[in-house]
């Protein structure tokens, strides 16, 4: 018999991380057009570092995306833990956002 602790844990566990649709764990993704945009801007502006506009434009569209991913994630995530993957990087992002405006 297992113990009630254990099928609590079970439980949470499932309605945390268990795809809805296929009903598969799932805490990590093969990456979506939005987060292959952000790495390869993300690359770009670190590569064209000191080109000025251009590093700032590509680290603008680089969050840009990332600010895309999270959204879709947040409204869109196939399981709560991927909908609070979202959130904390659209919190994240915000944060950060703040910080190099000098607010």
């Amino acid at each position: 018999m297992t113990q009630p602790s254990t099928n609590a844990i079970v439980r949470a566990r499932d309605w945390m991380f268990r795809d809805r649709g296929t009903g598969a764990i799932t805490v990590a993704q093969w990456p979506n057009l939005p987060l292959w945009l952000f790495f390869g801007l993300t690359l770009a502006a670190w590569l064209a570092r000191g080109a000025e506009p251009i590093a700032s434009w590509l680290g603008i569209a680089a969050d840009l995306a990332l600010g895309w991913w999270a959204v879709d994630e947040l409204v869109r995530g196939v399981n709560p833990w991927r909908r609070l993957l979202g959130l904390a990087t659209l919190v994240g992002l915000a944060a950060l956002i703040t910080l190099r405006s000098g607010g």
